[in-house]
């Protein structure tokens, strides 16, 4: 440290290291223990450094942002030399009491160490520079940040995951601070679940019926469809639902219709297109009856056999799949919505008109339920030509049409006598008056108990006369009705008079017909 010409950086950095005794220092004795004391700085009296400007004034501090980069921590002076960078040489200073240009400085001879900057040989106004040390390359999110739409955009892939490890993290730290954006990412989050559901996507089959009694619930309907004509609509609409989303293929598919002849078993083959032409052509009776257009035209037959030959053979293709597959389907639903309409309109006394069927005639109230009930018979066919399960009808449509069976068994029974197909009256009673009384028992949601008077239709039922019981469940007796199993084979219980049950039992399955 001595002996050189020129001043030694490391003096101003760390102080002068001279005694009291020269007035530099202040501190006793030769002020660096066992060192002998210095001579006098050569280039003149000494210099105090000006007081070194705090971090926070200058805004050199760690962490500091200049622009989006971040300033570096200068190097301390007890910093290793070999960890500093080297610096560019500092400019003379000139002395604080002269207005003149003071005179250069000797130059420090020159070292093989780098020397750090010194305050004391910068204007006291001007901030230690930055040290020029090689700098990271910034992070996207500091040197970019994303913008607020940019972030709101990516929402959506982050509820779903899809987004990548630097997207998720900006969009989770914008969360914090954007509570719109946050109220949008817990919605987001929620619709990604229903995404997923466990649930079947196949509708209930009795969502309708459930919409329908909340809707009639609220709000009764200001003209409600008669009571004898909700079973009608009820199985109309659950064919049509069975029908709306088949394809050609099919409408195309044999299925084969099935009936007792009041002898036997037999049938006919057609398609599901056919079916439903035949349902659309019996029901054209009841269009007539009340009014409405016949789709056979006027000059139709009654006879449910007569009118359905008729169709098929001017229109081929509903039986053979020849014609446009579902056609048939908007003209049969449109003329059930006319019906169900019109008897919703009318008065009181449009119930007790009658309704031709060729050999017999039901009032309007009963033919309605004779076509719910075909409605549900031909749906089973359908359903079974084509694979799909079909349910019975709701408790009370279904016993609403066991007693309609019930109440036509005498009549039934009547015929067949007069055709020698059934044995005859035991005893002949007065019209009104109790005769012998066979006990129809069907079980199930939809069953109860019917009695039959056997000897006459004038004859009136009653229990005290009961000769014989028959017991059913539900489904034999919808396979007895329909023409489906034969006679002898329907019945799970038989208690009584055998010739009046197989009376019956072969009435019951002559209620079929095509």
């Amino acid at each position: 440290m001595t002996g050189r010409g020129g001043p030694d950086p490391y003096d101003d950095a760390f102080g002068d290291s001279s005694g009291p005794g020269d007035g530099r220092d202040g501190r006793d004795g030769p002020g660096r223990g066992s060192e002998p004391d210095l001579p006098a700085h050569p280039a003149g009296p000494p210099r105090i450094p000006q007081p070194r400007p705090a971090a926070e004034d200058s805004g050199h501090w760690p962490g500091a942002l200049d622009g989006g980069i971040p300033t570096p921590r200068p190097p301390t002076a007890d910093q290793a030399p070999a960890e500093r960078p080297p610096e560019p040489e500092p400019a003379p200073e000139p002395e604080p009491e002269s207005t003149t240009e003071p005179e250069p400085e000797p130059e420090p001879e020159p070292t093989t160490e780098p020397q750090p900057p010194t305050s004391a040989s910068l204007p006291p106004s001007t901030p230690p520079p930055a040290p020029a040390v090689p700098l990271a390359a910034p992070t996207p999110s500091a040197a970019h940040p994303l913008p607020h739409h940019l972030l709101r955009s990516l929402l959506g892939a982050w509820a779903l995951t899809a987004c990548s490890q630097e997207e998720t993290a900006a969009v989770e730290a914008h969360l914090n601070h954007c509570p719109s954006c946050a109220e949008e990412a817990l919605r987001l989050r929620d619709a990604v679940g229903l995404l997923h559901t466990e649930h079947s996507l196949d509708l209930n089959p009795m969502l309708r019926s459930r919409v329908l009694a909340g809707c009639l619930g609220r709000r009764p309907a200001r003209i409600p469809v008669p009571d004898w004509a909700g079973a009608y609509d009820a199985e109309a609409a659950r064919l049509d639902a069975l029908l709306i989303d088949m394809g050609e293929a099919e409408w195309r598919a044999p299925v084969r219709l099935k009936w007792f002849d009041g002898r036997r078993l037999t049938g006919r083959d057609t398609t599901v297109a056919g079916v439903i032409g035949h349902l659309m052509a019996v029901d054209g009776i009841i269009a007539a009856s009340l009014g409405l257009p016949d789709p056979l035209g006027a000059d139709a037959p009654n006879s449910p056999v007569a009118r359905t030959e008729a169709y098929w053979h001017h229109e081929p293709g509903a039986a053979y799949g020849s014609g446009p597959p579902g056609a048939v389907r908007e003209a049969w639903r449109e003329q059930g919505h006319a019906l169900v309409r019109t008897v919703s309109f009318a008065g009181r006394g449009v119930a007790d008109l009658d309704v031709p069927y060729g050999e017999f005639a039901l009032p309007v109230r009963d033919a309605f339920l004779d076509r719910a009930f075909a409605c549900w018979v031909h749906a089973g066919d359908i359903a079974e030509a084509i694979d799909y399960p079909y349910e019975p009808p709701a408790s009370g449509h279904l016993k609403a049409m066991i007693d309609l069976c019930a109440r036509r068994l005498p009549g039934t029974l009547a015929e067949r006598r007069r055709a020698g197909l059934a044995a005859p009256p035991r005893r002949l009673v007065e019209a009104g008056t109790p005769g012998r009384t066979l006990h129809l028992q069907v079980e199930g949601t939809g069953g109860g108990d019917w009695y039959i008077a056997l000897d006459s239709p004038a004859a009136t039922a009653s229990p005290e006369e009961a000769v014989a019981t028959i017991a059913l469940d539900q489904e034999a007796f919808y396979l007895l009705a329909s023409g489906h199993v034969p006679p002898q084979d329907a019945a799970a219980g038989l208690s009584g008079d055998t010739e009046a049950i197989r009376d019956v039992l072969f009435a019951t399955a002559s209620l079929s017909r095509l």
